[in-house]
């Protein structure tokens, strides 16, 4: 399965730096060592909130970068990182807490705007609940790995990650935008007549016409209820709260106390019921549409949910979350381009990474904000931006798909908002990495509890 090649793929490279590194870091370490400063403070550096050239820029690129990147079901944080750094002049840290501000506001009004957008082809809701509630609990996990990895591992090979893991998934995606086109271009020449690919309302229909018996309209409130699942979204509540509990108690707690660790590990089985309750459902309802002759595709997915194929998910919502906790990035540059490899159409892959996205990063902002790692005014002004950003994003580009009669926008769209974010975050950590050798700053693995 070609899914599971690319997955295992990344996941190899992933574990072998490490491990290189690591034996790098055993055997020769003068060669990975500098002059150790652990009593270098934080600085935080919170610029003023002025009209200048740095803001209106910054505005820009932070307007476009949540449009697109919300389209691609990604987020754009690794825009948002480089922007705030480079241009506003944020410390690292400040930039990444701005970031998951934005990316909550460009999510959240996306997901409002989804929830008032039909099914382009079938009765069913835009945003996959049942996808969101198997990946949520898992990528939640994965965060908690990833950011203590985060604390541990060395600047320098962090970077290597990012342009690693960034390129080759981009990269993946790109290849996959272009086979998409190549198959709209000949389900487009064998259609004769090309206005049947676009129904009454502007929906792009996947196979190329209208049913015999025309689909009764329905209001915008309408649309909007049908699209509102309040079982599954009351589910995806409890869940981000939950954890958001745990997390507050983990803050408030001593590093690498036994309390610290207890509530820490409480996270695993929470995550567990969760997945393993959404496993048990969908291994029922493939079964049965196996054994009633359905061939309908659940979760819109095409792959059987067999118990091989459920773990391999919870594998993959583990390295995305890992990944985005790592790099700061979100899990959005992984569960996007994942959700169109196991065959998610790229409406509902978009509509559903970003609805899943919304949960992950409203509860890093919630743990930001307790920590007073942002300043609220640059906050609620680049989640303003971020806020009009998602609504324009997603209603160009549909109109766009709709108009050219071309979903595969989507795709190409989240490969450039990966590979741009991989350039921007790799030639920062690049140009950090540097910085640090020539300052003698210590460039090791570091010590979880003592760092």
């Amino acid at each position: 399965m070609a899914t599971r090649g690319f997955v295992s793929g990344l996941s190899i490279v992933f574990s072998a730096i490490i491990l290189t590194v690591y034996i790098l870091h055993k055997t020769h370490k003068p060669f990975l060592h500098s002059s150790p400063n652990p009593e270098q403070p934080d600085e935080k550096i919170w610029p003023e909130l002025e009209l200048n050239w740095r803001l209106v820029l910054a505005t820009v690129i932070g307007f476009l970068g949540s449009a697109f990147g919300t389209v691609g079901g990604v987020g754009g944080g690794g825009i948002f990182v480089s922007m705030l750094t480079l241009i506003v002049g944020f410390d690292a840290k400040s930039a990444a807490a701005l970031s998951k501000c934005m990316i909550m506001g460009a999510s959240a009004s996306s997901v409002w705007y989804n929830l008032r957008v039909p099914h382009p082809c079938r009765e069913a809701p835009i945003i996959d609940y049942d996808l969101a509630l198997l990946f949520q609990p898992m990528l939640m996990v994965g965060i908690t790995l990833g950011v203590t990895l985060s604390v541990v591992f060395p600047y320098w090979l962090i970077t290597i990650l990012i342009i690693l893991l960034f390129s080759g998934t981009s990269l993946r995606s790109f290849f996959k935008a272009i086979d998409m086109w190549k198959e709209e271009t000949i389900m487009k020449k064998e259609v004769k007549r090309p206005k049947e690919f676009v129904n009454s309302r502007g929906e792009l229909l996947i196979d190329g016409y209208e049913p015999l018996i025309p689909k009764e309209e329905k209001t915008p409130m309408q649309i909007f209820r049908f699209n509102l699942c309040w079982k599954m979204l009351t589910a995806l509540i409890v869940v981000w709260a939950a954890f958001l509990a745990l997390q507050i108690i983990k803050n408030g707690l001593v590093i690498c106390s036994t309390s610290y660790w207890v509530v820490t590990i409480i996270q695993f089985p929470v995550a567990l019921v969760v997945f393993g309750y959404e496993c048990v459902k969908l291994y029922k309802e493939s079964k049965k549409r196996k054994t009633t002759g359905n061939p309908d595709s659940v979760c819109e997915a095409a792959i059987d949910w067999t118990a091989p194929n459920l773990m391999f998910c919870a594998f993959c919502g583990i390295l995305g979350g890992t990944v985005g906790g790592l790099l700061g990035s979100g899990g959005g540059f992984i569960l996007g381009p994942l959700l169109l490899e196991i065959g998610v159409m790229p409406q509902v892959a978009s509509a559903t990474a970003t609805f899943v996205m919304m949960f992950s990063s409203s509860l890093s902002v919630v743990e930001f904000y307790l920590l007073k790692r942002f300043p609220i005014p640059h906050a609620l002004y680049l989640m303003a931006v971020s806020v009009m950003a998602g609504f324009w994003g997603q209603f160009f580009i549909r109109r766009l798909i709709a108009f050219l009669q071309r979903a595969s926008l989507i795709v190409f769209i989240l490969s450039a908002v990966i590979f741009v974010s991989a350039l921007t975050m790799g030639v920062i950590g690049v140009d950090k990495s540097i910085r640090m050798i020539h300052n003698h700053e210590f460039m090791g693995f570091l010590e979880f509890c003592s760092s």
